[in-house]
């Protein structure tokens, strides 16, 4: 038998090299602990931050590494080390960690260049690397990171021009360089980028126009160009973005169609818009070989894309090859290894498994984690005895706790036609349980969570506790160890979240045309709810919710708003924190102060009160000057949803304009305490 066994090893091994390397991979893990030794001795020179990564370790990962997580092969996996005070330079050894996916070393006060080796971070989906004191310039290498999504260089010294290569991030969905000291012109290529949702070149050096192309990113909803040295016909394409369009203080930009733009002269070319315009009255004379190259798209796509095609067809087939020799074991070995932390849940991965028949219906089973994978859940019990203990800890698991069969069947074996949405952490099912009721199942990956078990129970302990008829109460909680997943059981809310009744078209009484007395309520519920997770008995320094938006807000069959997600941070990795953050920052959310703080308060939560004040009101989902215009001024037609027809009491409309600018004002001393509002809220009379 043994040597049947060993037969069969050596087999798969010789018919999938990629397994062998892979094993290989796992048993070498160990040697990227002088690794984070050479990284920390870097980061760190004086020893001071950084104290409990030691070179005598007998491992990095579960905690013992300060902010670093690993995989389930063993291996680094994320690096969080944003705010520590580390004042050295990022090595090029961080090249090297070869399966990491997120690297945070924001807020802190580095220097010296970037490292072009980061660029071998094929893996790396968020690089976060704002608010320190790097210099030198943006390396072209970062084209090879195809998986990047957030790139993070804003407020640092970087200086030289912007790579035409970032073109080539085709998952990109935030670039952020504002306060550096880049030169040169804007890449035509940026418009190549088809998730790209905010692009930020604010107060840099930037000169020559902006390229017509950029306006091609269909996702586009922010470019902020203001304070640069641009010049040139603004492509009228841009108005699309109204204020999400920032261009102040570039005193040669022309164009029209844009209020605050002089119209262009005879002197611009309007057939070649695309082509970048220096020559400013401070340039004249120069040549066109000083027109930075980065501007223009150059290489012939359509041949690189035949070539591309043609190489990807004939490894397809080699790929096809041998995983039909391997065979079905392989597979689902190859299947196990490919959970990674923030792509769990992605749309692309279906994972099906086998089609089971239950009466006359066949469910489709599809999983959105690995198949039951020993080195996945190894080491990761949160609910084990040696945990929980007795006492409170153990009324909760009597209390709260489903089984994973009771998940599984609750949503069909989580069928996509019972999926509600997904993240880059998380998925939510609907779910019927055997009781009959409707519930929402959110699905989270165990590298998704606080890896060390005390701090996760913690986390979950103040989920419980929370209890208030306008946040959404937590109804129970499964953790499997076997899949390494945890869900989160919430009551099914029948009416969406705030979002789908916003930028609406129609008339009150069409569904999701709100009417007035049904947004102040809302308003209402949710400073309430706000209220109470700040003022928690016993809660000091205030329990902060940190990601308060529309979606946040759940509407029940009574319209009344329930605030969800209160206290979910307490669960999570502090990347997966961060990586929620994107969708906040990009609807203008987040705070100004956490540009410089890196930090969540209660005025934080006031602030992006502040902003959903202004949104239920106007109706938008984005609130441009406009709108805050016309709430300082009582212009009703400006601020105030033109499909209520006027139906709205003045008086009230002034009052929640002012709360709403106030709560968002850029200053958070000037911010008033959520009991504030709500008190002034209250007093309104004509509103039950």
């Amino acid at each position: 038998m043994k040597i049947l066994l060993s037969l069969l090893s050596t087999l798969l091994l010789a018919l999938n090299p990629s397994l062998q390397q892979t094993l290989a991979k796992n048993q070498e893990s160990s040697s990227e602990l002088p690794i984070l030794i050479k990284i920390k001795s870097s980061l760190d020179p004086q020893g001071k931050t950084l104290t409990s990564w030691s070179p005598n370790a007998t491992t990095y990962c579960g905690g013992s590494f300060e902010g670093v997580a690993c995989d389930e092969l063993g291996q680094v996996m994320n690096i969080s080390l944003q705010g520590k005070g580390l004042f050295g330079q990022i090595p090029p050894e961080i090249g090297l960690l070869k399966s990491l996916s997120g690297l945070y070393l924001h807020f802190n006060g580095l220097h010296g260049e970037i490292p072009k080796q980061i660029a071998e971070l094929t893996q790396l989906t968020d690089l976060y690397l704002n608010v320190n004191n790097l210099s030198g310039q943006i390396p072209p290498d970062f084209q090879k990171m195809e998986n990047l999504q957030v790139l993070q260089l804003c407020y640092n010294q970087l200086s030289g021009s912007l790579p035409t290569q970032l073109g080539s991030l085709k998952k990109l969905n935030v670039l952020a360089l504002q306060y550096n000291q880049l030169t040169g012109a804007i890449p035509a290529t940026l418009g190549d980028l088809d998730t790209l949702q905010r692009l930020d070149l604010s107060y840099n050096r930037l000169f020559g126009s902006i390229p017509m192309k950029i306006a091609d990113a269909p996702l586009l909803q922010v470019l902020d160009v203001r304070n640069n040295t641009l010049s040139g016909n603004v492509p009228l394409v841009l108005k699309k973005l109204d204020d999400g369009f920032q261009f102040a203080n570039n005193t040669d930009l022309c164009g029209s169609g844009f209020a605050d733009l002089k119209v262009c002269n005879s002197s611009f070319d309007p057939e070649n818009p695309n082509k970048p315009e220096p020559f400013g009255p401070q340039l004249k004379g120069v040549t066109p070989k000083a027109i930075p190259q980065s501007a223009y798209v150059t290489g012939d796509r359509s041949k690189s894309k035949s070539k591309n095609a043609g190489v990807a067809a004939i490894v397809g087939a080699g790929l096809t090859i041998i995983l039909l020799t391997a065979g079905v074991f392989t597979f689902i070995w190859y299947r196990r290894r490919k959970q990674r932390i923030g792509t769990a849940f992605e749309s692309s991965d279906s994972r099906i498994s086998t089609d089971q028949f239950q009466g006359k219906e066949i469910v489709n089973r599809r999983s959105a984690s690995p198949l039951i994978s020993l080195e996945y859940s190894n080491g990761w019990d949160p609910m084990s005895k040696s945990h929980t203990g007795s006492g409170f800890l153990q009324e909760i698991l009597e209390s709260y706790v489903f089984n994973v069969d009771d998940v599984e069947s609750a949503t069909r074996f989580f069928s996509d036609a019972n999926l509600l949405g997904k993240s880059s952490f998380s998925a939510t099912y609907r779910g019927i349980l055997r009781d009959g009721s409707a519930v929402a199942i959110k699905r989270i990956a165990k590298t998704s969570c606080i890896s060390d078990e005390t701090d996760f129970l913690t986390g979950l302990k103040t989920l419980i506790s929370l209890k208030h008829e306008n946040l959404l109460q937590l109804r129970g909680f499964c953790c499997s160890k076997g899949r390494g997943e945890c869900f989160l059981i919430y009551d099914y809310v029948a009416k969406g979240n705030l979002l789908q009744y916003l930028d609406v078209k129609g008339k009150t009484g069409n569904g999701n045309v709100l009417d007035w007395s049904t947004r102040f309520s809302i308003i209402k519920g949710v400073a309430r709810g706000i209220e109470y997770l700040h003022e928690i008995k016993g809660k000091k320094p205030a329990l902060v919710h940190q990601n308060i938006s529309a979606e946040k807000v759940l509407i029940d069959q009574h319209y009344k708003p329930l605030l969800s997600g209160s206290g979910l941070h307490k669960l999570l990795a502090d990347d997966i924190v961060f990586s929620t953050l994107k969708a906040s920052a990009a609807m203008g959310y987040l705070a100004p102060e956490y540009t410089t703080t890196g930090r969540f308060t209660d005025k934080s939560d006031v602030f992006a009160f502040g902003i959903l004040v202004l949104q239920i009101i106007s109706g938008k989902t984005r609130i441009g000057s406009s709108i805050r215009q016309g709430a300082e001024l009582c212009k009703f037609e400006d601020f105030v949803d033109a499909n209520l027809d006027g139906k709205f009491p003045e008086s009230e409309a002034v009052l929640l304009g002012k709360i709403a600018l106030l709560c968002a004002h850029e200053c958070p001393n000037s911010r008033p305490a959520i009991a504030t509002v709500v008190q002034e809220l209250s007093n309104v009379g004509s509103i039950p």
